[in-house]
């Protein structure tokens, strides 16, 4: 509907009375909210109004100036510190995806859980974008209570993936920026950094949400497994083809057969538990600490049923010790039927150089018993490569523990040069 011009005016063009476009509906809903408390009923997300929401506690006038300014050096330093593993973790995916914005005008951001930026992306047009020549460097804040609504200000505060858009940004000064952020999170479940791209001067001209979403699971589940140093590592999917890909899902079982953490995927496809009782493989797997530590002898992934009675595809290795002690459970229960039959026992870690003879490795072989080595040994007809490839150690850490046998033992284990 369109309004005529007041009599007598020098343009007789008719005004509109609504807006046309979804940033003129997102502005006008942003007045209404803040100056009359009228709610944007399907026009605005929840998240964002909860942003809102906050902001107006902590900041009165939207209107005023923002200034970012990087934390302090020493902040800066020990910030850093904290997030050498993450940015390990990140490395690559970070390159994958700016390699993959190279053709956009979008930037890509990393923070901490506090919203100190780690990393951000260096663009040609940065002085075609004046609000990210300034906020995205290292060390600048962009936590919500210092710049307002954003996309990984939200997914600080809520831990949950958000999208940002122009005038849903809390101040006026942020009103041409786009960005989606979504959570990376540590094997304690908790925050330890945002992913975010953001894009200034123009709406996202491709999925931000989406980008975000698949390369954060992708330094998630990267991060995870650096983590898990002394846990047995499960990778498991209703698809073979899903192992390996952002979409596969992670546990990390722990020296006693518990479930020490679980990945996004994995929850989604297992569910959480219903109390905070700490899990047991058995009660997911169908499997106990045995049986899977059996199946870390396959290098393939195996067909399981889980105690759900869901069918999945599962691959299980064994990281270094670290203190973790899983000797005892070698032995201790039979080969569970819904386990494949070529999965015999093994309590390898990850595989070395045949000439590392290392303290590490000596750490892994502790976890195999005598009765396994000298199984392996039989079965690879006393070859001392063989037997060294298949239990993941190196040659010479094998050689040392049965010259200790020797010693110990008039009776070797049957062994050949």
């Amino acid at each position: 509907m369109f309004l005529p011009s007041p009599p007598g005016s020098a343009d007789d063009r008719p005004r509109e009375l609504f807006p046309r476009t979804r940033a003129e509906r997102v502005a006008l809903a942003r007045q209404q909210f803040f100056e009359e408390g009228t709610r944007p009923s399907g026009l605005v997300g929840e998240a964002v109004l909860q942003s809102w929401m906050r902001c107006s506690r902590t900041h009165s006038d939207s209107r005023r100036p923002v200034v970012f300014d990087a934390v302090t050096p020493s902040r800066l330093h020990a910030t850093l510190g904290r997030s050498r593993e993450l940015m390990e973790a990140a490395r690559s995916e970070l390159q994958n995806m700016e390699s993959s914005l190279a053709g956009t005008d979008a930037r890509v951001l990393l923070t901490d859980a506090h919203g100190v930026i780690v990393h951000a992306t260096h663009h040609p047009t940065a002085a075609g974008q004046p609000v990210m020549r300034q906020t995205a460097r290292v060390g600048i804040n962009i936590a919500e209570r210092v710049v307002g609504t954003t996309a990984p200000g939200i997914v600080a505060c809520t831990g949950q993936a958000a999208t940002v858009n122009g005038a849903e940004h809390y101040f006026d000064v942020l009103h041409e920026m786009h960005c989606a952020a979504a959570p990376i999170r540590d094997v304690h479940g908790r925050l330890a950094a945002v992913l975010d791209v953001s894009v200034e001067g123009r709406p996202f001209s491709f999925g931000a949400g989406q980008l975000v979403a698949t390369f954060a699971a992708t330094i998630e589940n990267r991060l995870l497994v650096a983590q898990s140093r002394g846990r047995l590592l499960l990778r498991f999917q209703a698809s073979p083809a899903l192992l390996g890909t952002p979409l596969e899902a992670l546990a990390g079982i722990d020296g006693d057969g518990n479930v020490a953490w679980l990945n996004g995927a994995a929850e989604r496809l297992i569910g959480r538990p219903a109390d905070d009782t700490p899990p047991t493989a058995l009660h997911i797997f169908g499997m106990d600490l045995a049986a899977l530590l059996r199946m870390t002898r396959s290098q393939a992934p195996c067909p399981v049923r889980l105690a759900s009675g869901l069918g999945v595809w599962l691959q299980a290795s064994l990281h270094a010790s670290d203190g973790v002690d899983f000797r005892h459970a070698v032995g201790l229960a039979t080969t569970d039927a819904r386990a494949t039959p070529e999965a015999a026992p093994a309590l390898a870690g990850p595989a070395q150089d045949e000439d590392t003879a290392s303290a590490s490795g000596d750490s892994s072989l502790r976890g195999h018993s005598r009765k396994l080595i000298e199984d392996t040994l039989g079965g690879c007809g006393g070859n001392i490569s063989q037997a060294a490839r298949q239990l993941r150690v190196s040659r010479g850490t094998l050689y040392r523990r049965i010259k200790q046998w020797q010693e110990e033992d008039p009776a070797p284990p049957p062994a050949a040069a």
